[in-house]
């Protein structure tokens, strides 16, 4: 009970007053050989050098840890007095809109919802609660998104699809006039572009985690707790 840790470290720069974690057994010569103070460690592990934390679900109990020592800022509600929002959005009092944010006419922001710096959030969209945009997201007209969704810094939502058909050696373009729907404990990462449908919907359905710099196209479907890994490209329809 006297034993105290003050953060989580790596197994090779940690401290005698910070807790490591030993999850994958090809890494139990570096943990042996590490100054933690204690360990977090699968149930049965023996003969590290420090106190250990037994769990039958290492890798969980390292997820609680790190939320423990690093908890998510939790910003003021209200409004920046740089912030734009137009007559007729509907703001919940407990969200937060960050500077030079702005929020146009006809949108639905939720509780609990952070708009980081200068995000745009577009005529007619809606972010359901606790969801947090980060600096510089967009979201497009009518883009829809629902509770507990993350978005990261430069991801564009709701651009338009790439469409055009070909007329006399001139490429015309087809009218965008779809929109995206991301559901439920989505996150979708830094310069990520999902475009809007042509007609209907794009659609990444709940629990889906996109990485960095991905793009989905015009009308794509991606199913419940996809993980979709940086750089891959998606095509429309």
């Amino acid at each position: 009970p006297a034993r105290i840790m003050t953060g989580v470290a790596p197994l090779d720069t940690a401290r005698p007053d910070q807790i490591s974690f030993l999850i994958d057994a090809r890494y139990r010569p570096a943990a042996r050989a590490s100054r933690a103070g204690a360990f977090l460690a699968p149930a049965g592990e023996a003969g590290l050098p420090g106190a250990i934390l037994h769990s039958r679900a290492p890798q969980q109990a390292l997820i609680t840890l790190l939320g423990l020592f690093h908890p998510p800022p939790a910003p003021p509600p209200g409004i920046h007095p740089t912030a734009v929002v137009a007559p007729g959005a509907r703001l919940d009092p407990s969200a937060s809109i960050g500077p030079l944010a702005v929020v146009a006419a006809g949108t639905v922001i939720a509780a609990g919802v952070r708009l980081g710096a200068l995000v745009y959030v577009g005529p007619g969209a809606e972010v359901g609660e606790g969801s947090v945009l980060y600096p510089h997201v967009v979201l497009g007209e009518r883009v829809t998104l629902g509770r507990r969704v993350i978005v990261h810094a430069g991801a564009v939502i709701g651009a338009d699809g790439f469409g055009y058909a070909q007329e006399g050696g001139i490429h015309r373009k087809i009218p965008q006039v779809g929109t995206v729907r991301i559901e439920d404990d989505v996150e979708i990462g830094a310069n990520t572009t999902i475009d809007r449908a042509m007609l209907g919907e794009t659609v990444i359905r709940r629990g889906t985690k996109i990485d960095n710099l991905v793009q989905v196209a015009h009308n794509c479907e991606i199913g419940e707790d996809s993980l979709v890994a940086a750089q891959a490209g998606i095509a429309g329809s």
